[in-house]
C-alpha cells in the first residue's frame, strides 16, 4: 500500500530537546545556580514528562496541555538540584524554552522533500501552539497539526493514532508514523499504521538514544534525509 501521509513524533525525532533545554536552563538559572549541570537538569525534567501525562491517560484528570504539565513538574526539578529563589517570570520562561528548540540539522530540507509527495503533520504530545512555535522557529511546513491538542489525550493512547489516520482520510496503511522511539512505533503499528524509525543515537546526550528500532518497522532510516531517499523523495 502506498504511503500518502506522514505523521511525526517531534521531541527527539524532529527537534533536539536536550540541547535546547540545557542551553536555556543554563542561561536562565545562572544567577541562582552558576555551577548547574544543565544537561543533567534537562534530563531530570524530561524524566518527569511521561509520568506527568499518566493521570490524563488514565482518565483521572481532564486533558491539560504540555505547558501546564511542564510548569507543574518544574518545581520538583528545581528542588532536586537545590535551586531556590527562581522568580515566577523566570519559571514561565523556562517552560517557554520547550517552544524554542532547534531541529536536527537535516530536518527542514528533508521535510521539504517529503512534502512533495506526502501530506505531513506532527503527531506529538505537544499542543498546537507548541507545534506552531517549533515549526516557525525552524522553517518547518506542515499540512495540519495533529497529536495531543487535536485528540485531547497523550500517546500511546489509541485516539492519537486513529485520529491521525482519520484526519487525512486515508487508510491506516497509507499513513506512516515517523518516530525515533520504538514504543511509539509499536503503538502506531498496532492500529495498522505503517512505521518509520529515525535513528537518534545522541538524543539523550551521553546517555545515547535509539540507533536502531527494537520492534519491526516498515522503514529504518539513519536520519530523516535517509527516509526521504527510501521513499523516493
Amino acid at each position: 500500500m502506498t504511503v500518502r501521509a506522514l505523521v511525526f513524533d517531534v521531541f527527539g525525532t524532529l527537534v533536539d530537546w536536550r540541547s535546547g533545554i540545557a542551553r536555556e536552563a543554563g542561561r536562565l538559572l545562572a544567577p541562582v545556580a552558576p555551577n548547574l549541570d544543565a544537561g543533567a537538569f534537562a534530563d531530570a525534567w524530561r524524566a518527569r514528562y511521561q509520568p506527568s501525562m499518566e493521570p490524563v491517560r488514565s482518565g483521572a484528570r481532564p486533558f491539560v496541555d504540555l505547558d501546564t504539565l511542564q510548569a507543574e513538574s518544574l518545581p520538583d526539578v528545581l528542588a532536586q538540584f537545590g535551586i531556590a529563589g527562581v522568580a515566577q517570570d523566570v519559571r514561565r520562561e523556562l517552560v517557554q524554552a520547550w517552544h524554542t528548540l532547534d531541529a536536527w540539522s537535516e530536518v527542514p530540507e528533508a521535510l521539504r522533500r517529503l512534502r512533495e509527495k506526502h501530506l505531513l503533520a506532527p503527531n506529538s504530545n505537544g499542543h498546537v501552539r507548541l507545534m506552531a512555535d517549533l515549526a516557525r522557529r525552524n522553517g518547518l511546513i506542515f499540512d495540519a497539526v495533529l497529536g495531543a491538542g487535536y485528540s485531547r489525550d497523550y500517546k500511546p493512547k489509541a485516539a492519537l493514532y486513529r485520529d491521525a489516520v482519520a484526519a487525512f482520510g486515508f487508510a491506516a496503511g497509507e499513513t506512516m508514523m515517523v518516530a525515533a522511539h520504538s514504543s511509539d512505533l509499536a503503538a502506531a503499528a498496532s492500529h495498522g499504521l505503517a512505521t518509520a524509525h529515525i535513528a537518534r543515537p545522541h538524543e539523550h546526550g551521553p546517555a545515547g538514544g535509539e540507533a536502531a528500532p527494537t520492534v519491526p518497522v516498515t522503514h529504518a532510516a539513519r536520519d530523516l534525509a535517509d527516509l526521504a531517499d527510501q521513499l523516493g523523495c
